[in-house]
């Protein structure tokens, strides 16, 4: 399954402390694989959301994982130490179809 995070950060936050954090959350063990980007600069289009800040994607081997990540230590500081740098967050989960 895959965890989506899109991030819209308030201004004149600390977007390193926001990285490092993030970056974090794709070395926790049962993260498959995970990656932190930042809005690409590519043409605007009528189908192109470019209203967000960072993009967080998180692969789990299944359902389990995910809920066990939700309530690792490193989530919660992550949570905890950003919340407040965000003004809007939305995350799409997804499960593979095959």
């Amino acid at each position: 399954m895959t965890h989506n995070v899109y991030f819209w950060i308030k201004e004149n936050q600390n977007l390193k402390d926001f990285e490092t954090l993030a970056l974090k959350l794709t070395q926790i063990d049962i993260v498959e694989s995970g990656s932190l980007g930042r809005n690409a600069p590519t043409p605007s289009r009528e189908v192109t959301d470019k209203s967000f800040t960072y993009h967080l994607s998180l692969n789990f081997l299944n359902l389990e994982n995910h809920d066990l990540y939700q309530k690792h230590l490193a989530h919660k500081e992550f949570v905890t130490k950003c919340n407040d740098m965000w003004e809007k967050v939305l995350v799409y989960d997804s499960e593979s179809i095959n």
